[in-house]
Protein backbone atom coordinates (compact mmCIF):
# COMPACT_ATOMS: atom_id res chain seq x y z
CA UNK A 1 0.00 0.00 0.00
CA UNK A 2 1.33 3.51 -0.48
CA UNK A 3 2.89 5.02 2.39
CA UNK A 4 0.67 8.41 1.96
CA UNK A 5 -2.38 6.55 1.23
CA UNK A 6 -2.03 4.39 4.33
CA UNK A 7 -1.20 7.60 6.57
CA UNK A 8 -4.31 9.83 5.23
CA UNK A 9 -6.36 6.38 5.86
CA UNK A 10 -5.04 6.03 9.54
CA UNK A 11 -5.56 9.52 10.07
CA UNK A 12 -9.84 9.18 9.56
CA UNK A 13 -9.62 6.30 11.15
CA UNK A 14 -7.63 7.66 13.69
CA UNK A 15 -9.99 11.00 13.98
CA UNK A 16 -13.49 8.73 14.19
CA UNK A 17 -12.14 6.40 16.87
CA UNK A 18 -11.01 9.55 19.17
CA UNK A 19 -14.91 11.07 18.17
CA UNK A 20 -16.38 7.63 19.31
CA UNK A 21 -14.21 6.97 22.78
CA UNK A 22 -15.69 11.21 23.48
CA UNK A 23 -18.85 9.76 22.50
CA UNK A 24 -18.50 6.77 24.85
CA UNK A 25 -19.08 6.44 28.93
CA UNK A 26 -18.06 3.96 31.69
CA UNK A 27 -15.99 0.80 30.75
CA UNK A 28 -16.80 0.98 26.79
CA UNK A 29 -14.81 4.02 27.16
CA UNK A 30 -12.12 2.82 29.08
CA UNK A 31 -11.80 -0.22 26.59
CA UNK A 32 -12.15 2.50 23.28
CA UNK A 33 -9.41 4.62 24.63
CA UNK A 34 -6.82 2.16 25.10
CA UNK A 35 -7.49 0.90 21.63
CA UNK A 36 -7.56 4.44 20.02
CA UNK A 37 -3.98 5.12 22.28
CA UNK A 38 -2.47 1.94 21.15
CA UNK A 39 -3.44 2.82 17.44
CA UNK A 40 -2.36 6.45 17.89
CA UNK A 41 1.10 5.29 19.41
CA UNK A 42 1.89 2.49 16.66
CA UNK A 43 1.44 5.46 14.34
CA UNK A 44 3.28 7.87 15.20
CA UNK A 45 5.95 5.79 16.09
CA UNK A 46 6.15 3.98 12.83
CA UNK A 47 5.87 7.95 11.17
CA UNK A 48 8.92 8.37 13.16
CA UNK A 49 11.40 4.99 12.94
CA UNK A 50 10.07 4.65 8.64
CA UNK A 51 8.41 7.71 7.14
CA UNK A 52 10.14 10.45 8.53
CA UNK A 53 13.70 9.25 7.65
CA UNK A 54 12.54 7.72 4.53
CA UNK A 55 11.07 11.25 3.79
CA UNK A 56 13.90 13.38 4.99
CA UNK A 57 14.99 16.07 2.66
CA UNK A 58 16.07 19.49 2.49
CA UNK A 59 12.78 20.37 1.42
CA UNK A 60 10.96 18.45 4.73
CA UNK A 61 13.00 19.07 7.06
CA UNK A 62 11.34 22.21 8.54
CA UNK A 63 7.59 19.72 8.18
CA UNK A 64 9.60 16.91 9.85
CA UNK A 65 10.81 18.71 13.23
CA UNK A 66 7.32 20.25 13.31
CA UNK A 67 6.07 16.97 13.37
CA UNK A 68 8.55 15.85 15.70
CA UNK A 69 7.39 18.02 18.40
CA UNK A 70 3.77 17.86 17.80
CA UNK A 71 4.28 13.75 17.87
CA UNK A 72 6.04 14.87 21.86
CA UNK A 73 3.05 16.85 22.85
CA UNK A 74 0.68 13.80 21.95
CA UNK A 75 2.84 11.64 23.26
CA UNK A 76 2.84 14.01 26.50
CA UNK A 77 -1.12 14.37 26.33
CA UNK A 78 -1.52 10.51 25.98
CA UNK A 79 1.00 9.79 28.61
CA UNK A 80 -1.31 12.07 31.15
CA UNK A 81 -4.36 10.43 29.87
CA UNK A 82 -3.17 6.74 30.33
CA UNK A 83 -2.68 7.53 34.15
CA UNK A 84 -6.22 9.04 34.63
CA UNK A 85 -9.11 7.00 34.70
CA UNK A 86 -11.96 7.76 32.31
CA UNK A 87 -14.31 8.84 34.78
CA UNK A 88 -11.83 11.38 36.22
CA UNK A 89 -13.15 15.26 35.94
CA UNK A 90 -9.34 15.78 34.21
CA UNK A 91 -9.92 12.96 31.65
CA UNK A 92 -12.28 15.00 29.18
CA UNK A 93 -10.36 18.20 29.32
CA UNK A 94 -7.26 16.36 28.09
CA UNK A 95 -8.73 14.19 25.89
CA UNK A 96 -10.39 17.02 23.99
CA UNK A 97 -7.05 18.97 23.88
CA UNK A 98 -5.42 15.00 22.53
CA UNK A 99 -7.95 15.38 19.93
CA UNK A 100 -7.58 18.73 18.62
CA UNK A 101 -3.98 18.52 18.29
CA UNK A 102 -4.28 15.07 16.56
CA UNK A 103 -6.48 16.88 14.28
CA UNK A 104 -4.26 19.52 13.49
CA UNK A 105 -0.95 17.29 12.87
CA UNK A 106 -3.17 15.53 10.94
CA UNK A 107 -4.23 18.56 8.86
CA UNK A 108 -0.19 19.63 8.65
CA UNK A 109 1.08 16.41 7.55
CA UNK A 110 -1.75 16.53 4.32
CA UNK A 111 -1.29 19.51 3.28
CA UNK A 112 2.15 20.81 3.75
CA UNK A 113 4.35 17.23 3.95
CA UNK A 114 2.52 14.71 2.07
CA UNK A 115 2.47 16.69 -1.17
CA UNK A 116 6.33 17.20 -0.76
CA UNK A 117 6.94 13.65 -0.28
CA UNK A 118 4.59 12.79 -3.38
CA UNK A 119 7.37 14.39 -5.25
CA UNK A 120 10.70 13.12 -3.68
CA UNK A 121 9.61 9.44 -4.11
CA UNK A 122 8.58 7.53 -6.79
CA UNK A 123 4.93 5.58 -6.45
CA UNK A 124 7.19 2.09 -6.36
CA UNK A 125 9.11 3.66 -2.99
CA UNK A 126 6.11 4.94 -1.82
CA UNK A 127 3.98 0.96 -1.92
CA UNK A 128 7.57 -0.89 -0.46
CA UNK A 129 7.69 2.07 2.36
CA UNK A 130 3.91 1.49 2.93
CA UNK A 131 4.20 -2.18 2.86
CA UNK A 132 7.26 -1.68 5.84
CA UNK A 133 5.15 0.68 7.74
CA UNK A 134 2.47 -1.81 7.81
CA UNK A 135 4.50 -4.50 8.66
CA UNK A 136 6.60 -2.58 11.75
CA UNK A 137 2.91 -1.41 12.72
CA UNK A 138 1.41 -4.68 12.81
CA UNK A 139 4.23 -5.92 15.02
CA UNK A 140 3.84 -2.90 17.27
CA UNK A 141 -0.17 -3.06 17.68
CA UNK A 142 0.60 -7.20 19.17
CA UNK A 143 1.36 -5.53 22.08
CA UNK A 144 -0.17 -2.58 24.51
CA UNK A 145 1.45 0.54 22.56
CA UNK A 146 -0.08 3.47 24.39
CA UNK A 147 2.77 2.16 27.11
CA UNK A 148 5.33 3.07 25.11
CA UNK A 149 4.10 6.94 25.67
CA UNK A 150 5.29 7.45 28.91
CA UNK A 151 8.56 6.75 28.03
CA UNK A 152 9.19 9.11 25.30
CA UNK A 153 7.58 12.58 27.14
CA UNK A 154 11.37 13.65 27.68
CA UNK A 155 12.17 14.92 24.03
CA UNK A 156 11.41 15.07 20.87
CA UNK A 157 12.63 12.02 18.74
CA UNK A 158 15.55 12.40 16.53
CA UNK A 159 15.11 13.37 12.85
CA UNK A 160 17.09 10.59 11.29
Amino acid sequence: MNAIKMLVQQHRQMEEALEAVSKAEGKARATLFNQTADALMSHVMVEETHFYPAVNAHRTEGILLESLEEHLSLKRILADLIALPPDDARFEPKFHVLKEQAEHHHEEEEEKLFPKVAKLLTPDELEELGETMLAAQEKLLAADTREHAPRQTRAAAELK
